[in-house]
């Protein structure tokens, strides 16, 4: 089997960890996780992704969540695709049950998870395009802190990549420089997990479906 990983960069690192080593992938690209933003053109480049993908491409996993565009998004392309069967990655790494807990729990809340952390406040900066005013004197912290009014707590999502402790950093920096209460929790791999065990599985399905053609004639 030829396995193809295509996946928002908010989660690369548990997407890796995952994944690493697996001599079955033969394509692996990340997309800016600011797309999730803009539901519709993010269909439209996955879309596009999809229809260039290398033509050794078996099956496809998708590292997304529904993201408001994408759900049903197996079932309309031509390459067999396997995508995380959330609402967000937010939930994919919380369980969507944990993840509506947290959502009520203290206040409006932020959820950080530690591949977003990791470019800290200029990747938020950058991925609401913030810094378009700086030439008339305004700070981009100045509309980010208009953008999380209303919020009150930084949950930081622990989900044990290498660069964890600095990411931990990047949002008790954040969550002090907005007025935040920051609170942190664990997050898991297991939903990743089982989203690959059934792209594995598909691939193998599909071995064996050309392997029966073949010695069938």
């Amino acid at each position: 089997m030829k396995i193809g990983i295509l996946g928002c960069d908010a989660i690369r690192h548990e997407l890796d960890m995952v994944t690493a080593g697996d001599q079955d992938v033969v394509y692996r690209e990340y997309l800016e996780f600011g797309l999730h933003l803009h539901p519709v053109e993010l269909r439209r480049v996955i879309l596009e992704k999809i229809e260039d993908l290398p033509p050794e491409v078996d099956v496809l996993f998708l590292g997304y969540g529904h993201c408001q565009a994408l759900r049903g998004l197996p079932s309309q392309v031509k390459v067999p695709l396997i995508m995380l069967e959330h609402e967000d990655c937010i939930a994919a790494l919380m369980s969507t049950e944990r993840y509506h807990r947290e959502k009520n729990n203290g206040g409006i809340t932020w959820f950080y998870p530690a591949g977003w952390a990791e470019k800290g406040m200029p990747g938020l900066v950058q991925m609401f395009h913030l810094d378009c005013m700086e030439h008339k004197g305004y700070e981009p912290e100045f509309f980010l802190r208009m953008l999380l009014e209303g919020f009150s707590r930084c949950l930081f999502i622990d989900t044990g990549i290498e660069c964890v402790e600095q990411c931990r950093k990047n949002s008790e920096h954040l969550a002090s420089d907005l007025g935040l209460r920051h609170e942190s929790t664990t997050g898991s791999l297991d939903l990743i997990r089982e989203a690959w065990d059934l792209v594995k599985a598909k691939g193998l399905e599909l071995d064996r479906s050309r392997n029966e053609k073949v010695e069938g004639g």
